[in-house]
C-alpha cells in the first residue's frame, strides 16, 4: 500500500469524466488499497481515483456519521438522491470541504439523501444509502467521478470567494498536488 499525492484543483484531470472499471483484479484491489491509505493520511471523508491521476470510476469513504463509522468502496456508481436545495447553503450546517480544494471550506448544497449502487472490488453489486454526512460524501464523490468539484455547485458570494481563493493559491495551472505529509 503507498500514500498518494493528491491533485488540486484546476488539473485538468479533476474534471474528466471517470471511466467504467471492466476488470476486477488485484491491481484493482491494490489500488482501492493505496485509495483507503491515502485518505486516511490525508484524514479524509472519502476520496476517487481522478483525485490521484487515475481515470477508473472508483471512489473510497470513510466516516463517522451519527456515532456510526461507514466505510467502503463503490465501483461504477450510479447516484439517486432526494430535492437537492437551490436556496443559499447555510454557512454552520453545509460547510464542505475537500481534498482536492486542501485547507478550504465552502457551505454547499446538497440533497439530504443519497443511495449509490454500483459493485465492489470483485464486481459483486452493493447499495449505499444514508443522509447527513455519509448522503453529502456519496454525492461529493460521485461528482468527483462525474468530472465535477464543489466548488461548481457553490452559489452567490461563496462562488466569488472561492474563485478569488483559486486564483490567490495560483491553483489556475495543472499539476499542483500535495502529499497528506504537508508536501506540495
Amino acid at each position: 500500500m503507498a500514500v498518494r499525492p493528491i491533485l488540486i484543483a484546476g488539473d485538468p484531470r479533476l474534471s474528466a469524466p471517470a471511466l467504467p472499471v471492466t476488470e476486477f483484479d488485484d491491481e484493482l484491489a491494490a489500488f482501492v488499497d493505496d485509495l483507503f491509505e491515502t485518505n486516511t493520511a490525508a484524514h479524509g471523508a472519502g476520496l476517487a481515483a481522478n483525485q490521484v491521476g487515475d481515470p477508473r470510476a472508483v471512489f473510497v469513504y470513510d466516516l463517522i456519521d451519527d456515532s456510526v463509522r461507514h466505510r467502503g468502496c463503490v465501483i461504477n456508481p450510479v447516484l439517486e438522491t432526494s430535492e437537492v436545495p437551490e436556496t443559499m447553503p447555510d454557512p454552520d450546517d453545509d460547510l464542505e470541504g475537500c481534498l482536492s480544494v486542501p485547507g478550504e471550506w465552502f457551505p454547499t448544497g446538497r440533497a439530504d439523501w443519497a443511495r449509490v449502487t454500483g459493485v465492489d472490488v470483485t464486481g459483486a453489486p452493493i447499495t449505499v444509502e444514508g443522509t447527513g454526512y455519509l448522503a453529502r460524501c456519496l454525492q461529493h464523490e460521485t461528482d468527483h467521478l462525474r468530472g465535477r468539484l464543489y466548488l461548481s455547485r457553490l452559489i452567490g458570494r461563496n462562488q466569488r470567494a472561492a474563485r478569488r481563493m483559486i486564483k490567490d493559491q495560483n491553483w489556475t495551472v495543472p499539476g499542483n498536488s500535495w502529499l497528506p505529509d504537508g508536501t506540495r
